[in-house]
């Protein structure tokens, strides 16, 4: 029998079902995985076993009386940006240090109901602010793979480097994680699994940690396409509780996966082939292209010209929101307090201790770019461009059904490398900010390996809503570019 931890979770729902192996003995593996793996990957900043135990046995009962839900018994990650009720979660930041929430997040609450099984918190960067998952206080997380012939630890993407690591590494089945500017897709890419960040709206936000509300949303990071579908097919829904939660029917995402390309037109922006772009990315993109004529679909060079100004943009927008957001963060209800002579150099002291370089950074630029005199100058003019970037895809898809695009300009740099340069950790957002900032949906599908022998992706980017259109052009891909690689064990001989 195949390795418990190597399911997909379509495959492990079918085991399930036909009691091959038990919920507990699924959970079992899992949590064996991550005691070896963890202490090298770095992966979970808290593991739950007895909770995930107590959650199987569960799942065991109701499977035994024909009861199970959707995800019965599957074993998941979750990014410690979701509130879990009496489960610590702290956006990994000193800030929240020991804070356990007295509620339960919508997303994570949807898959508790649906019997998915709770492994623990998976390592993220702080605030969801960062690239590689190098700004946690928890510690960076490592990423499974390494290059051909190296011992050099390589980035897992960020902010959702966690995710992405444990589902790559078998220390999960799938799991949670949240897209700002790129942090499912990225990540995604760089460890050669599948990432979608759906439709703005189409997940709830109540009670994940915030960090830009008119960007942030939640999504999956699975090993498959299906997998995918099926996760997001039970974090979706309407929840009154959040007022950007999109009233509308959660489709069955599953079902969309198989049905082909044959009929659609797939746009290729020619603005993102910018200057630096390696070359092997090029060659992954018209590899795609050529996928999925060969599939049935149809190509079309199409134009996004507001896309160079997308980057500042978002960096203009996202710290604005960050810096609000974080407000609330002075010491005085919950989280760190560390003490002053008075109030003010309370939340000075607390701010000052309990924030990292990368998050200070943010929150200053936002300030700055909300002050009074620059308001009009950076904010205004920024959220003036996005309008632009989001009526160029509204024209793109009059005459496209999905546009492809490279994930990423180049695969998983190794850890310290770009970290000292801001602007160069930036650039690596480039082909993913514009989705954020138009609130569309996106995809990453696993296309192959790098030179190096590391993960590269391709991206789909749909139409508001058409999540269902990414799923089959998604599936497409996977099938064209076949069985992704595992990653080599090294952690159990470290």
């Amino acid at each position: 029998m195949t390795d418990l931890t190597d399911l997909t979770i379509a495959d492990a729902r079918e085991g399930l079902a036909a009691k091959s192996f038990s919920a507990v003995e699924l959970a079992e593996a899992h949590l064996a995985a991550i005691r070896c793996a963890n202490r090298a990957l770095n992966a979970y900043v808290l593991e739950t076993p007895e909770r995930a135990l107590d959650m199987a046995k569960q799942s065991d009962a109701r499977l035994a009386k024909g009861e199970a839900g959707t995800l019965e018994g599957i074993p998941l990650g979750i990014k410690d940006l979701f509130c879990t009720k009496d489960v610590r979660t702290t956006a990994c930041s000193h800030i929240l240090d020991r804070f356990t929430p007295p509620y339960e997040s919508t997303v994570t609450a949807n898959l508790w109901d649906a019997g998915a099984v709770m492994l623990g918190k998976l390592n993220n960067d702080e605030f969801a602010m960062g690239s590689s998952n190098e700004t946690s206080f928890y510690g960076e997380v490592v990423n499974p793979w390494r290059r051909a012939g190296s011992d050099a630890p390589l980035v897992p993407g960020g902010s959702s480097g966690g995710s992405s690591a444990a589902v790559a590494a078998r220390l999960c089945l799938g799991a949670t994680a949240t897209d700002t500017g790129g942090s499912i897709r990225q990540p995604a890419a760089f460890t050669g699994t599948v990432g979608v960040k759906p439709t703005y709206g189409r997940c709830s936000r109540w009670g994940i940690v915030a960090f830009a509300s008119s960007l942030d949303q939640a999504g999956p990071i699975a090993r498959t396409v299906r997998d995918a579908a099926i996760l997001l097919g039970v974090m979706a829904s309407h929840d009154p509780k959040d007022a950007t939660s999109a009233d509308l029917p959660v489709p069955d995402f599953e079902a969309a996966v198989g049905q082909g390309v044959k009929g659609l037109t797939i746009g290729i922006p020619k603005e993102y082939r910018v200057e630096g772009m390696a070359p092997e990315i090029e060659a992954l993109w018209q590899q795609g292209i050529a996928w999925l004529t060969e599939a049935g679909a149809t190509v079309k060079d199409i134009s996004l010209p507001h896309t160079k100004y997308a980057l500042p943009s978002y960096y203009i927008v996202a710290p604005a929101e960050a810096s609000s957001n974080l407000a609330r963060y002075d010491g005085v209800r919950y989280g760190l307090r560390e003490p002053g002579k008075d109030v003010l150099s309370m939340y000075e002291n607390t701010r000052e201790s309990g924030f990292g370089a990368e998050v200070k950074r943010r929150v200053l630029i936002g300030t700055y770019v909300l002050s009074a005199g620059y308001y009009d100058a950076y904010y205004l003019k920024a959220q003036k461009v996005r309008t632009l970037i989001k009526r160029d895809f509204d024209q793109a898809f009059e005459n496209v059904d999905a546009i492809l695009t490279p994930t990423t300009p180049a695969p998983a740099f190794a850890a310290g490398e770009k970290s000292g340069d801001p602007l160069e950790m930036y650039l690596n957002d480039i082909f993913t900010v514009t989705v954020n900032m138009a609130g569309l949906p996106g995809i990453s599908v696993p296309a192959g390996l790098s030179s190096e022998g590391t993960p590269l992706g391709l991206q789909v980017i749909g139409r508001p809503f058409d999540e269902e259109t990414l799923f089959r052009v998604g599936h497409a891909l996977e099938e064209a570019a076949g069985p992704m690689a595992k990653p080599q064990d090294w952690w159990s001989k470290s």
